[in-house]
């Protein structure tokens, strides 16, 4: 099929076929494809891309599993294994809410719109959500994620708490005896408010095998990703590539991600994850291109029509990579992040943090209007293009 065809089918509203997405994978005119990409974002998003102030926290890399592709875990005793006590994880908010607050004293600023007791609500903490996310800790009981979660919403009770991967999920309820529901139930009652994407990594069964035999089958990963949509607990959905998989198996895994949100409607984005091989046991491996993260985030945007949002993860991408993408389908840079374990332990060559201002530049730059936003893309503040 022509890209012409597709084209047409874009602009007609018309949803891509998995042969169309094939097709655009396979091709190399990558400015017809960007162009596709960059209408379907602005006719979901206009000239918008979002932000947000979030601080990532990994309790742990102690780990029961041993994913080839993961240079994150660590066994109990291993050198630069590690585990955070409540108390410290409470520690490192607030040390930055302590910051924030010298550096607020000395600024001022006027809250007006429809939007002004929101942004309130948030004006005085240095992020307004925190994303956990860690190992499958082999002695720690669940109630220690459920006294971590009540830790924090009584200490800071307008922060939006994104954690736990479908897979932690899955763990919880094995250690815990509870169901799946069950267990989302009882997250959601201590401070829980979403799930992150994390952990689907490809679906394909023999892919999967190869790069994680330990870990859950996608078919469980999604079935708890809507076990959790219909209690109302709102992810995000992720998708590693650049290891082992074909286009079609990237395909094969939206697809099924765009099924499950046909019936939910539950997920928030979508995130592309390019594999990063430094420290980790697939052979042969390397980095990812960057027309190769472009095409991924631009068949993204155009195959899953359903989902608000395409994040360009700038920790995995890199600042420019991720800039670029802004004119390839994607609408959301992330966020601030703060501290970040995971990726760099496997070679990201990103910053482990960005300011507020460098996001803001980093957009204004690609010619998009910077948008801060809660958790559920909710506007806290438009600035000027």
């Amino acid at each position: 099929m022509s890209l012409k065809r597709i084209e047409n089918k874009v602009l007609s509203g018309k949803r891509l076929t998995p042969e169309d997405a094939l097709t655009l994978f396979k091709s190399d005119d990558i400015f017809t494809l960007g162009r596709m990409a960059s209408h379907a974002a602005r006719e979901k998003n206009r000239n918008k891309v979002y932000f947000i102030r979030n601080h990532h926290i990994n309790p742990s890399n102690i780990c029961v599993n041993r994913c080839k592709f993961c240079a994150f875990s660590r066994s109990k005793g291993d050198k630069g294994a590690y585990e955070l006590s409540i108390r410290e994880i409470i520690k490192k908010l607030r040390a930055q809410s302590t910051e924030h607050r010298n550096q607020t004293k000395r600024t001022s600023s006027k809250k007006t719109g429809k939007h002004s007791l929101l942004v309130t609500r948030y004006a005085s903490l240095p992020y307004t959500e925190v994303h956990i996310v860690g190992g499958l800790h082999p002695d720690r009981p669940f109630d220690f994620y459920l006294e971590l979660l009540t830790a924090i919403k009584k200490k800071y009770p307008d922060i939006h708490i994104k954690a736990f991967t479908a897979v932690e999920i899955d763990y919880f309820s094995k250690i815990s005896g509870l169901s799946i529901s069950d267990t989302l139930r009882a997250l959601k009652k201590a401070g829980l408010d979403s799930l992150p994407g994390g952990g689907a990594e490809i679906f394909n069964e023999r892919v999967r095998n190869r790069i994680c035999p330990e870990k859950i089958e996608g078919s469980k990963w999604l079935k708890i990703m809507e076990k959790a949509h219909s209690l109302g607990i709102r992810s995000n959905a992720t998708m590693l590539y650049g290891h082992l998989e074909t286009y079609k198996h990237r395909i094969e895994h939206m697809l099924k991600l765009r099924e499950l949100q046909d019936v939910t409607g539950g997920f928030q984005a979508f995130i592309p994850l390019a594999f990063h091989p430094k420290n980790t046991n697939i052979k042969d491996a390397q980095y990812t291109s960057g027309i190769d993260d472009l095409k991924t985030i631009a068949v993204s945007r155009l195959f899953l029509d359903n989902f608000p949002h395409i994040k360009a993860y700038w920790i995995m991408l890199g600042e420019k990579i991720a800039q670029l993408a802004l004119l390839f389908g994607a609408d959301d840079l992330d966020g601030t992040i703060v501290e970040e374990k995971i990726t760099h332990s496997a070679g990201a060559l990103s910053g482990s943090a960005m300011t507020k201002s460098e996001l803001i530049h980093l957009i204004k730059k690609a010619g998009r209007t910077p948008v801060e936003r809660d958790s559920y893309y909710n506007p806290l503040h438009r600035y000027g293009s």
